[in-house]
């Protein structure tokens, strides 16, 4: 192998100081995964800057259907007092009505997020484009939500919150 210069090398006329190329190649492994930790590092933080932004905006988003949806049922039950129709059954049916309102709002926040079609993954790893089943089940709430206007003989109230003269 080679003459012993001390305890810790060894010295070989073909390769030169065999611990000191092994400690060399240690320090770029080392210095190679420090720097893919700080891209991770990077990318983790800027998609915990995107969640919370999106939780921002999901949370105004939220604010604003409540609004909406409070305006809506206060124009609902206007209109079944001025039919004079009272009732626990009546009530009922404006919180499904009001429950569909809010399930409108998601699909259609689903929609303007993920488009039409989405990409996804089968079970091979290939990707496949799908059509957003949000575009199916909004129709489906449409119509449930005018039965139940129908249902109870009542318009549909302006989604602005504001009173039409109803009256005229």
């Amino acid at each position: 192998m080679g003459s012993r210069l001390n305890k810790n090398f060894y010295f070989s006329r073909e390769r030169g100081y065999t611990k000191i190329k092994t400690q060399k190649k240690k320090e770029k492994e080392v210095e190679n995964q420090i720097k893919k930790l700080e891209k991770t590092v990077k990318v983790t933080k800027k998609l915990k800057e995107q969640e919370e932004k999106k939780q921002t905006d999901n949370e105004k988003r939220k604010k604003i259907v409540e609004d909406k949806i409070q305006a809506i049922r206060e124009d609902l039950k206007s209109q079944l007092v001025v039919q004079n129709k009272f009732g626990k059954q009546f009530d009922d049916m404006i919180e499904d009505y009001i429950f569909l309102v809010r399930l409108k709002e998601d699909l259609q926040y689903d929609i303007s997020v993920n488009g039409l079609r989405y990409d996804s993954m089968t079970g091979n790893g290939y990707t496949i484009s799908k059509p957003n089943e949000s575009v199916q089940n909004i129709l489906k709430v449409n119509a449930q939500m005018l039965k139940i206007l129908q249902d109870l003989d009542l318009k549909a109230p302006d989604e602005g919150g504001e009173d039409g003269d109803d009256l005229l």
